[in-house]
């Protein structure tokens, strides 16, 4: 097998030769992999669709890469300065048409060699990013933007570091803050895979590693889990997942089992199989006890938003972070999650019971019918219309009589027909788009 080689450039010489290289293709093909650990195949096929400037990453199949404010600004130039008849981000000086590979290892070369880099090869650059995020990040977080697995990271950079070894503990001094919709995406991707359904049975039923080794079809019931010390409903999700998975094999013995041996599975190796599903999937930062720890506080949670919603008519994000004591991007996640389910209906920033308000999507047409059917409302009298606040009515009147589909008459609303729109008379709002301005509304 040959030897596994990485030699770190200097890094004097490679500022000098971004500098000498500000906008051409052996700048953009440096920066790419010095600068964002891309290989050369990646740097080959990046387009500008790959390049989010709002969240300052690249987008690549596999992972996402962050980039910062320099080469954020320096890309953004570029691709200023094309005339967008190309995609691809890498281009030929000569007659901008995309690079082939052996054109992109020789602009490198070429560059390195001008700056006394003799010994470094393009790879090497890629070699560098994954040193230095390493000198800074923990290995999930490298692992996770490098597209480089933990054990790889280990073998082939470890010794290039003062510590000769790469911590694969997660230091977090907070509790985890879940982002639920990631999980779901998650979950959906791994289907019956062993991770998978591992997954499910810690989240949504909040099984220990060694209650989903030892689980067994017989334990399966149609809506539980009868497990030896207790019983455990299976949420619709989890039920599904283990239906899937029953009807591609036999329904005895262990759930999970080893695809070659067909033996259950050791703790450590589906521990592991777990952790990589998390990190490819950017959730580095969790664990499985962080997951049935989530589990344990849901299974109390929704019951009490949906309780306080019963109760006031409404809820907020902020009110079930103080309700439940959870941070603001969990009580989203949590709000998001029952919305999804149909539990909540979203208007606005506040959630109410689905059948004591009209869905946003619906409340046009029922201020239209209104109007058609009463002749004119104010705004107290659409808020009741509709089961929202009287202040949520706004931003829809207003959409409203941007349209032109109602006007305003003082405080009262009316139907916008061809005649009311010819012979509006004082006091009566013309729509913006009209030529007259709309009051406020």
């Amino acid at each position: 097998m040959q030897e596994y080689v990485v030699n770190r450039p200097d890094g004097g010489a490679m500022e000098r030769a971004l500098r000498e290289n500000p906008g051409n293709a052996a700048g953009t093909v440096l920066r790419l992999a010095w600068q964002a650990g891309l290989l050369r195949d990646e740097i080959q096929h990046l387009t500008w669709e790959q390049v989010d400037f709002l969240d300052g990453c690249l987008v690549l199949p596999d992972r996402k890469v962050p980039i910062g404010q320099e080469l954020s600004d320096w890309l953004l130039a570029l691709r200023d300065g094309r005339d967008r008849s190309q995609e691809a981000v890498v281009l030929s000086d000569r007659d901008h048409k995309p690079l082939t590979p052996q054109s992109i290892s020789r602009l490198a070369r070429t560059a390195l060699d001008k700056q006394g880099q003799t010994e470094v090869r393009l790879i090497d650059l890629r070699h560098d990013f994954i040193l230095r995020q390493l000198e800074e990040h923990d290995w999930q977080y490298v692992s996770r933007i490098t597209g480089v697995e933990a054990a790889g990271l280990n073998v082939h950079f470890a010794g290039h570091l003062e510590e000769k070894k790469i911590s694969t503990r997660i230091h977090r001094e907070e509790s985890a803050q879940i982002d639920e919709f990631a999980l779901w995406k998650l979950l959906r991707a791994e289907g019956t895979s062993p991770a998978g359904i591992a997954l499910w049975l810690t989240w949504q039923a909040g099984l220990r590693l060694e209650e989903i080794i030892a689980l067994t079809w017989d334990q399966v019931q149609e809506d539980r889990l009868c497990l030896p010390q207790r019983e455990v409903s299976l949420s619709g999700g989890t039920k599904k997942a283990l239906e899937d998975l029953a009807r591609q094999g036999n329904r005895k013995g262990p759930v999970l089992t080893a695809p070659r041996s067909r033996q259950p599975y050791d703790r450590t190796r589906l521990s592991k199989l777990v952790r990589a599903a998390l990190i490819r999937a950017g959730l580095d930062d969790l664990t499985l006890r962080d997951l049935r720890v989530d589990c344990a506080l849901r299974s109390g949670g929704e019951g009490q938003i949906l309780s306080q919603v019963r109760q006031q008519g409404w809820t907020t994000r902020n009110e079930v972070m103080s309700l439940l004591n959870i941070s603001s991007t969990t009580a989203y996640n949590r709000l998001k999650q029952l919305v999804s389910r149909g539990r909540l209906t979203q208007v606005g920033a506040r959630y109410y019971l689905p059948e004591n308000v009209v869905p946003p999507e619906q409340q046009e047409e029922a201020v239209l019918r209104y109007l058609e059917r009463e002749g004119f409302a104010y705004r107290q009298d659409i808020a009741r219309l509709l089961g929202i606040g009287v202040s949520q009515c706004r931003p829809l009147l207003q959409r409203m009589l941007v349209q032109g589909s109602i006007l305003q008459d003082r405080q009262r609303y009316i139907l916008n027909s061809k005649s009311a729109s010819h012979e509006a008379g004082p006091g009566l709002a013309v729509p913006a788009g009209s030529g007259g301005q709309n009051r406020e509304v």
